[in-house]
């Protein structure tokens, strides 16, 4: 019996909670790291390099492909011993390029659990990022039937969570939040009032780790480690 009665709303994040996501980016950045073959600084020392580039990137242009790839570009001229000429420029996007040519990789269990979680319950899809690119991604998946609606927004943080909350009328108590990012999916949807459920990945995205915050009084957070364990849930 699941542990909690029909009739929840659960908000479910995509990338890396429904299909892969970051072990796409992850290999077109070892392929950078290679490209670069830098004889001063190690590979280690290039990825912090990039990730503070991201998190530039991020603030100026926002999530996405074009983001990441624009970020790789302005890593490598910050890094490289030589002038970046317009041949290695295209190399590097080519990195980038790689990512949207990969087919949407369902993660275990996640098609068979949403169709018997839609049966008992209000799925939301809540994404953040570019949103040309997540409404593909979804449209890719086959899994946009599963939905009563999708949220596709630029960040997800608590003012963010409370207007999705207006938006669609939640009642906290019986809402949840469910996701892989502790930074994006977790902690602030706690700090919105809703539940949570944190699905670990073994491949979260560096820039979303974070600290689990715990669950404030009358609120629930539940960990697990994997989607399809949520219908022993709900």
């Amino acid at each position: 019996m699941p542990r909690f009665p029909p009739g929840q709303t659960l908000l479910i994040d995509a990338d890396d909670t429904l299909w892969e996501n970051n072990i796409y980016f992850e290999r077109a950045i070892a392929a950078f790291i290679s490209y670069l073959n830098h004889h001063q600084y190690s590979s280690a020392e290039v990825r912090r390099a990039l990730n503070a580039v991201e998190r530039e990137t991020i603030l100026a242009h926002g999530y996405g492909l074009s983001s990441f790839a624009r970020s790789l570009v302005t890593c490598f001229e910050r890094l490289s011993p030589e002038p970046v000429t317009e041949e290695k420029t295209q190399r590097i996007l080519s990195f980038a390029r790689s990512i949207a040519e990969q087919e949407i990789e369902l993660l275990g269990g996640v098609a068979e659990a949403l169709a018997e979680l839609g049966g008992r319950h209000r799925l939301i899809l809540m994404t953040k990022g570019n949103h040309a690119e997540q409404a593909d991604k979804l449209a890719r998946s086959g899994l946009g039937g599963h939905f009563s609606a999708v949220e596709i927004v630029p960040e997800k943080d608590p003012p963010t969570y409370r207007q999705v909350i207006a938006r669609h009328e939640l009642t906290p108590h019986s809402s949840w939040m469910v996701g892989n990012s502790p930074k994006s999916d977790i902690n602030p949807a706690l700090a919105a009032g809703l539940h949570a459920v944190f699905l670990f990945h073994k491949d979260t995205w560096v820039l979303e780790h974070a600290a689990l915050d715990p669950a404030p009084p009358g609120q629930h957070l539940i960990e697990l480690d994997s989607f399809a364990k949520l219908r022993e849930l709900f």
